[in-house]
């Protein structure tokens, strides 16, 4: 039988570049977005072989829409035993002047996204005593950073989202992880004004994911080399490691 793998922010990005893998790997991947033309576009592009894409638009922020898009999901496809919450928007903020309207969308979506896909997905992941969900956060949630006030806390969040999931999860049959990326190439990073240490291609980001999702990996993360840099400094005490990412970021 096919397995079903649900995707959201699938129109662009990291989120796209995954669907067109997974269905190439012979998965039927529910794509979702907001904008339903971008997903028909992806929908085609992908022919030929077991796996396909089918667009199922909806918007990560209702909640009532997302319960009725995993109900019409399931109905039309099959059971979802492969989910990547992976709806995000990157707003880099600056303490002056205070961004209100900027925290509150990037926790409505980065945040709220998750949890209204999270609540019909864990209703019948537990009843069927599977399946797997995977949450899109990155390494910005690791510890503070200029300018990701708002974006790295909605990461660190669903970073402890994930850890603490598990711990009631795992009991019930369902697989919950996180997904960590350092700097991938896409529209969201394409503004950024500042150099990005080992920038990878969305190709080559994908193909990680789709490794570690196979492998049953709880965090997912890439570069290591960058990423495992991360992990070390946020080990440091306050007083060193103020100074040296002010250095390496030239906010001193």
């Amino acid at each position: 039988m096919t397995e079903v793998a649900w995707i959201t922010g699938a129109s662009a990005g990291i989120g796209r570049a995954v669907a067109e893998r997974l269905a190439h790997e012979g998965w039927i991947v529910a794509a979702t977005a907001r904008g339903a033309e971008p997903l028909e576009a992806l929908a085609n592009k992908v022919t030929g072989g077991s796996g396909c894409i089918v667009a199922m638009p909806g918007d990560v922020t209702d909640a009532e829409d997302m319960d009725a898009l995993v109900t019409r999901i399931e109905d039309t496809l099959g059971p979802i035993q492969l989910a990547i919450l992976n709806a995000g928007i990157y707003l880099p903020v600056s303490a002056v002047p205070f961004d209100r309207a900027a925290f509150e969308k990037s926790f409505a979506v980065n945040i709220g996204g998750a949890i209204n896909g999270l609540a019909p997905l864990i209703d019948r992941m537990v009843a069927r005593q599977a399946g797997r969900i995977y949450l899109m956060a990155s390494v910005a949630g690791y510890s503070g950073l200029p300018t990701s006030a708002a974006y790295g806390a909605t990461k660190a969040g669903l970073i402890n989202m994930a850890e603490s999931l598990k711990f009631d999860l795992d009991p019930q049959g369902v697989s919950v992880g996180v997904i960590n990326p350092g700097f991938v190439r896409t529209p969201a990073t394409d503004k950024n004004p500042f150099p990005m240490p080992f920038l990878m291609e969305v190709d080559a980001a994908a193909e990680r994911i789709v490794e570690g999702i196979k492998a049953e990996r709880f965090e997912i993360t890439f570069p290591r080399r960058f990423t495992y840099m991360l992990k070390l400094l946020r080990l440091l005490p306050y007083w060193l490691y103020f100074p040296l990412i002010k250095r390496g970021t030239g906010k001193g």
